[in-house]
């Protein structure tokens, strides 16, 4: 991580940037994309939002991570809040930050990039908890989440176009390192 600097980013200014790191790090169709863009633009007016980048020297964004503390009027919440009480687990989707999207590009993936992310973001949190989804695979990025302490809260949980079934999970702050 010696060349890669994580700092404050801003997302509305780098969110072409960050979306090319998405779709290289999460394969995204060009369609994709310009959804995302939308919903990442919307997201970054909800109270509390905020992302951080990893940059190499040269300015090139190599990694991203963005969320905010979560609202059950959120989309995503009205999606896994079924999944989440059929397990007796909804309270999750109180007092928590939610991870709404973290990658990283894959030629800087394995350098602790995305660790250092995440655990700088969540360290910033107010809330107590935090919350996010992950397709529900034995993924290194779901090896990195147990690791910080983040456990199944519900899986299988099915989003509306997504072909992949997701795990939600959650962990307590501050993660653990």
């Amino acid at each position: 991580m010696d060349d890669v600097a994580v700092g404050p980013l801003d997302l509305a200014v780098r969110v072409d940037d960050a979306l090319a790191v998405q779709a290289l790090a999460f394969g995204l169709t060009d369609d994709e994309i310009g959804v995302r863009r939308h919903i990442v633009l919307r997201h970054l007016t909800s109270p509390g939002a905020r992302a951080l980048g990893a940059t190499t020297p040269g300015g090139r964004l190599v990694g991203f991570v963005y969320g905010m503390p979560n609202s059950r009027t959120h989309w995503w919440s009205t999606v896994v809040e079924p999944y989440l009480r059929s397990q007796d687990r909804d309270h999750w989707l109180d007092d928590s930050f939610v991870i709404t999207e973290l990658h990283v590009l894959p030629a800087f993936q394995n350098r602790r990039i995305g660790r250092e992310l995440i655990t700088r973001i969540t360290d910033e949190a107010a809330e107590p908890r935090s919350i996010l989804s992950a397709i529900d695979t034995d993924s290194p990025a779901r090896g990195l989440y147990r690791s910080l302490g983040y456990q199944d809260l519900a899986r299988r949980v099915l989003f509306p176009s997504a072909p992949l079934p997701y795990a939600v999970m959650g962990a307590p702050l501050p993660l653990k390192r």
